[in-house]
């Protein structure tokens, strides 16, 4: 089972992280909103406190599911945004909620809203070569709350994920699109991109409002939840 804790009182709301993080990055957004939600965060497998899961997206998918409180809110950032996705298409959800997060994170003939793989592979590179020292730069030009860099840097040193799942996670970020998933939920989707986003470029807004999402875009990167102007949509 992985890893995962409960806080605050409310209707359900679930926070599901990027690749390489835990979910300490969503910190701050916990307390914020504790006296108005049930929160739970959940370290993807082989991330954080979280054992490895054998295969790839699907089973990660078995994985959050089997802990899902019923019906929450859930919220996905990047890899777990795709998550997000791909579990609102599998099991009853409130309300889907995704932050600087892709159907597709490469682009392919299909879709050219995302990095070119080559691109993303290199990036991808620097991280599994070193993890910390890629993670730390990378999240440091999200923000420039420096209290708030020390606590994130504090739990990229302190909970690094497996080798494993760092494979396994890359796979998944290469291999996967899921626009006709995307496509069919009918609970409602609201998304929030961030305008200097390197890697879900703002051009994919257009496709998200022609597919029944609520968007809005803020003037950061690809960690929109990390800045003190990040609110929650309403429902």
């Amino acid at each position: 089972m992985l890893w995962h804790n409960t806080v605050g009182n409310g209707p359900d709301l679930v926070f599901l992280h990027g690749w390489g993080f835990s979910s300490d990055i969503f910190e701050p957004l916990v307390e914020r909103y504790k006296n108005e939600h049930r929160i739970t965060v959940i370290d993807l497998p082989g991330h954080g406190r979280s054992d490895d899961v054998g295969g790839g997206l699907d089973e990660w998918c078995h994985a959050v599911i089997d802990i899902l409180p019923k019906n929450p809110i859930l919220l996905g950032s990047s890899l777990g945004g795709l998550l997000s996705i791909k579990i609102a298409s599998m099991t009853a959800i409130n309300r889907l909620i995704l932050v600087g997060a892709s159907p597709s994170l490469t682009n392919h003939k299909n879709w050219q809203h995302g990095m070119e793989a080559e691109v993303f592979k290199s990036f991808a590179q620097d991280l599994k070569l070193n993890h910390s020292k890629t993670l730390r730069r990378f999240v440091s030009l999200q923000s420039k709350d420096k209290s708030l860099m020390k606590t994130l840097f504090t739990g990229i040193e302190k909970y690094p994920p497996s080798s494993n799942a760092m494979t396994q996670g890359l796979s998944i970020l290469l291999n996967t699109d899921l626009q006709e998933d995307f496509q069919k939920i009918d609970t409602p989707k609201s998304v929030i991109l961030g305008e200097l986003d390197m890697l879900v470029p703002r051009s994919i807004e257009a496709w998200y409002q022609a597919n029944g999402a609520q968007t809005k875009l803020i003037r950061t990167g690809h960690l929109p939840f990390l800045e003190k102007s990040f609110t929650l949509p309403e429902a």
